[in-house]
């Protein structure tokens, strides 16, 4: 059976791909899933805090007690001059290349377009295949409007591009007034590849002690629609490469994300649950299920249930709403 992809321009021996999570922070692991059939991986994310934060205390450190001895301010480049951040990170990923023989795609986590865009081109030196930007972000300030919360995305997207010459993926959330148009503008601007969707982790609110409350709850299938019925709807209509992210649990979320147009299908709360082996089982079900329903490659169902090809467009959009709780009115009652 024929299942390899293209994605982000890579050749990809199949479509299941390890999304970054706390996995992917250890080599064994990295390895397990590789042993498994994963064709490859995106790391955990360097976040654009942990980057400004050690600048900054590398810079406290430096200057602290100086104010004793004057003279001493001379003999300390300032701040920005000192290649400084997590290289920790960068050491993982230096080692997973050298582990691996998948590509491994690195992950960065930012909203703005400050020094921290530099630690691209330092991800790009340390062996990655790609990277993905993961724009998680919530803008709260009520006088932000949605022209200039796009355009932070675009500006972003534009100041990686111009520093690396590896693919660049944008993971996106699902908040925009005019989505379709936003993925077009990034395709255009660039962007290789578009990650739907980023899974906002909502805190709870604790009653009792007044608190506020991380609640970390792991995906189910159901929040696959989401993603699928985008990537329907953009499939063949931008350049960008699509991948489905959040709910891809099973062999048939497998094969929906790439009916839908998909190039890969990622997962991580199904790794998190199951183990990194996991990816062998869906792997063989994957097969299975080709081979089941006489397919003979993954491109030839790619997109094959996406807007432009089915026989009724109008059911990714309006019409299809209504249709939804009509026939639900008749269950209802009947």
């Amino acid at each position: 059976m024929d299942l390899r992809t293209t994605y982000l321009g890579l050749d990809l021996k199949n479509p299941l791909v390890p999304s970054s999570s706390p996995l992917t922070r250890s080599l064994d692991s990295l390895r397990r899933m590789e042993d498994a059939g994963a064709s490859a991986v995106v790391l955990y994310s360097l976040f654009e805090e942990q980057i400004t934060l050690e600048s900054e205390m590398l810079n406290h450190y430096l200057t602290q007690g100086i104010e004793s001895f004057p003279e001493a301010l001379s003999y300390f480049p300032e701040a920005a001059e000192y290649h400084t951040g997590p290289d920790g990170y960068l050491e993982h990923l230096a080692r997973a290349k050298r582990s691996l023989e998948i590509p491994v795609i690195a992950s960065l986590n930012g909203v703005s377009t400050g020094g921290w865009v530099n630690y691209a081109k330092k991800i790009e030196e340390a062996g990655a295949d790609a990277l993905e930007l993961n724009m998680y972000y919530l803008p709260t300030d009520v006088n932000l409007n949605s022209t200039e919360v796009e355009q932070i995305y675009l500006d972003v997207l534009q100041d990686v591009k111009a520093s690396v010459n590896i693919p660049v993926a944008m993971k996106l959330s699902p908040y925009f007034s005019a989505l379709a148009n936003m993925a077009k503008r990034l395709s255009d601007a660039g962007a290789d590849g578009l990650v739907m969707f980023n899974r906002f982790y909502q805190p709870d609110l604790d009653p009792e002690n007044l608190e506020v409350v991380p609640h970390l709850v792991l995906s189910n299938s159901n929040e696959m629609r989401l993603p699928l019925r985008w990537i329907a709807i953009l499939y063949g209509r931008i350049t960008a490469d699509l991948a489905l992210t959040t709910g891809v649990h099973t062999v048939e979320d497998v094969v929906k994300g790439i009916m839908a147009g998909a190039s890969v299908t990622m997962m991580a709360s199904v790794l998190l649950q199951n183990g990194a082996e996991y990816v062998g089982k869906l792997l063989a079900d994957l097969e299975q299920w080709l081979t089941a329903y006489e397919y003979e490659s993954l491109t030839q169902m790619k997109g094959s249930l996406s807007q432009i090809n089915v026989a009724e467009p109008a059911a990714f959009e309006r019409a299809n709403y209504m249709r939804v709780l009509s026939s639900y009115s008749r269950e209802a009652f009947n």
